[in-house]
């Protein structure tokens, strides 16, 4: 098929978050789109988060945002490089290690599972970010090298922002480096529509209502989405295809890099035991007990077999009838293999399981998440298509001193040490990334899948949640306050 291809992701922690804050403020300031991804230390009642009204569900956000913390947050820096094919990108991750200094709440399912994906604790409570959460506390938010600082800066920067079933992300982030989050959504989603004027964008729901894939969770839409576009690159069809190049780190800054490594996709020939509860949610009841198989570049290729199986078996009937004035019989879930449950028919786990996806962006090497029935995003990532992902000697500027471009000898040394197994969110930001950039194949920044713009998934419902600004809500004090701090002007 294609070779595997690696990733670096920087990581930062208290001890180099100033040596590091230069080139991450340039990589937010210079970039094209911004992708996120955060890891939490809980989520409370997970029945709340799945009532039916959706005002009550923001209340259960809320109560979980301000008792829970954020442990990591992954920053995927997508720059659209000129003088280049279309939609290339030079792509900058970082993966933030945090510590909220205050009190909080960490549940025990979440700590094991961190704990077995490779996130250390004692790492992250001897060289966390430090940060507080709420309304500023002790300085202002616009000064001095700090998370909220840097929170700042990607307002100011006024990019399109990226999530994967993104509202308990939005949520997090506003409680943890914003404000106090106000008691009503049409309130939040009004602050929201004023923060980011470039866009959210959630890719959950791109690949729901958009690309329409089999199924949507990170990992699914990630490797499929690649795969798509390495048949497109090697095959030499029309229209743009997406082009990715990372940074060279020299010197001390390449101790800070993880290499997260992409593998090739498998065959599919002599493989057929597939979990088809993990094959459409990508979760699966028995965790890591299960014994059929949890592999999504398996379950992508199977899921593309009878798809084929069922186009032909459509042919020969419209040929036999001679009736090809008769519409097909195609639905929404068509061509997903036998006894597959179509993912966006959103029973409670089904459901339960894109909230856990929304908060812990987890990845495991393509096991569940956790024995309760969430979603899962994996990162045992994928297949690389010719030129898809590109490691030329000199190209695009870096975004800090001692960085360039990856030349392909560094890549193969990088290789060696790249690192499939831990746990990152960072690496999550940089799939919901890709995903925004194939999905996109926009002309202009300007013009990024308008079609989603400002739409955020909600489970089980046909309808997202608009962020806007309506006409019977204003805007929160804090967030006004905030706004004029952050652009020095009045909302």
């Amino acid at each position: 098929m294609s070779s595997s291809i690696v990733v670096p992701v920087i990581d930062v922690h208290s001890n180099n978050f100033k040596e590091l804050w230069p080139a991450m403020v340039v990589a937010i300031k210079t970039s094209s789109f911004i992708a996120i991804d955060t890891e939490l230390s809980g989520l409370g009642n997970r029945k709340s988060l799945l009532a039916e009204s959706i005002e009550d569900r923001y209340k259960a956000i809320c109560h979980a945002a301000r008792s829970r913390s954020i442990l990591s947050l992954g920053i995927a820096c997508y720059k659209k490089l000129d003088q280049k094919p279309p939609d290339s990108y030079l792509v900058q991750v970082y993966n933030l290690t945090l510590l909220c200094s205050e009190e909080y709440i960490i549940e025990p399912q979440s700590v094991q599972f961190l704990v077995q994906h490779g996130f250390d604790f004692n790492k992250q409570y001897g060289s966390g970010i430090p940060y507080c959460k709420g309304n500023n506390k002790g300085g202002s938010d616009d000064r001095g090298v700090h998370i909220r600082t840097l929170f700042t800066e990607l307002l100011r920067a006024r990019k399109a922002l990226v999530l994967h079933n993104g509202l308990i992300d939005m949520a997090f982030l506003y409680q943890s480096f914003y404000a106090h989050l106000p008691e009503r959504l049409a309130t939040f989603t009004a602050d929201l529509s004023e923060m980011f004027p470039a866009g959210i964008y959630d890719t959950k729901y791109v690949t729901e209502f958009e690309l329409r894939l089999t199924a949507s969770y990170l990992e699914y839409a990630y490797k499929k989405c690649k795969l798509e576009n390495s048949r497109s690159v090697t095959s030499g069809s029309a229209g743009p295809h997406v082009h990715l190049e990372f940074c060279q780190y020299a010197g001390d800054l390449s101790t800070y890099v993880d290499y997260r490594q992409c593998p090739a996709v498998t065959s599919i020939e002599g493989h057929t035991d597939v979990c088809q509860r993990f094959s459409a949610f990508g979760w699966c009841p028995n965790g890591t007990k299960c014994p059929l198989s949890h592999d999504t570049d398996l379950i992508i290729l199977q899921d593309e077999k009878c798809k084929d199986e069922k186009r032909k078996k459509r042919k020969r009937r419209r040929e036999k009838k001679g009736a090809s004035d008769i519409a097909e019989d195609c639905s929404t879930f068509d061509g997903t293999p036998k006894d597959k449950i179509p993912n966006m028919e959103a029973d409670e786990e089904e459901a339960a399981g894109d909230q856990m996806e929304a908060h812990e962006k987890s990845r495991t090497d393509g096991n569940s998440r956790m024995d309760d029935g969430w979603d899962t995003k994996t990162d045992d990532e994928e297949e690389n298509g010719v030129g898809e992902e590109t490691n030329p000697g000199d190209s695009a500027a870096s975004a800090g001193e001692g960085t360039g471009v990856r030349s392909a000898e560094s890549n193969a040394e990088a290789k060696k040490k790249a690192d499939a197994g831990s746990h990152r969110a960072g690496f999550d930001a940089h799939m919901t990334g890709y995903i925004f950039a194939y999905s996109s194949d926009a002309e202009s920044e300007e013009s990024w899948l308008p079609v989603c713009v400002n739409k955020i998934y909600l489970s089980g419902k046909a309808a997202p949640l608009n962020v806007v600004k309506s006409t019977f809500a204003k805007s929160s004090k804090a967030h006004v306050q905030k706004m004029e701090m952050v652009w020095g002007q009045k909302m």
